[in-house]
């Protein structure tokens, strides 16, 4: 490394939390820069100019079954419904219903999320799939 650099490097180790936050903002505003985007993803930005350009969309193949309201007057059903797509027991399956929104299943095939999905909404629960 140059000798400017190692200089800069001192410096950096020197200073505060505060005075480096203080420093990216400056480096992003004079620069133009977004210091939050992940070097893989400079490095996967599309480049211009390339018309005929082929890309491949890769299709999700896990989802999340997310509870996210439960009516009052439908919660014994739903809670039914949790318990036997879980393994929780009455009072874990109560408890998870307090704070909503909430996964009921992650990484789940589409045809799994679908089923548990229909299987909520009929006892009266609100979910979507991620």
């Amino acid at each position: 490394m140059s000798t400017t650099t190692n200089e800069i490097i001192e410096k950096l180790k020197s200073i505060t939390l505060l005075e480096a936050a203080e420093l990216v903002s400056q480096i992003e505003e004079t620069f133009g820069v977004d210091a939050s985007v992940p070097i893989g993803g400079m490095m996967a930005a599309p480049q211009e100019g390339g018309g005929g350009s082929s890309e491949t969309v890769e299709e999700k193949t896990t989802f999340d079954v997310i509870l996210e309201d439960v009516p009052s007057d439908k919660r014994v059903a739903v809670l039914k419904v949790i318990r036997n797509l879980t393994s929780l027991g009455l009072k874990e399956a109560k408890e998870f219903t307090t704070s909503l929104p909430k996964a009921v299943k992650e990484s789940v095939s589409k045809e799994e999320a679908e089923q548990a999905k229909q299987q909520l909404e009929q006892a009266g629960g609100k979910v979507k799939i991620n």
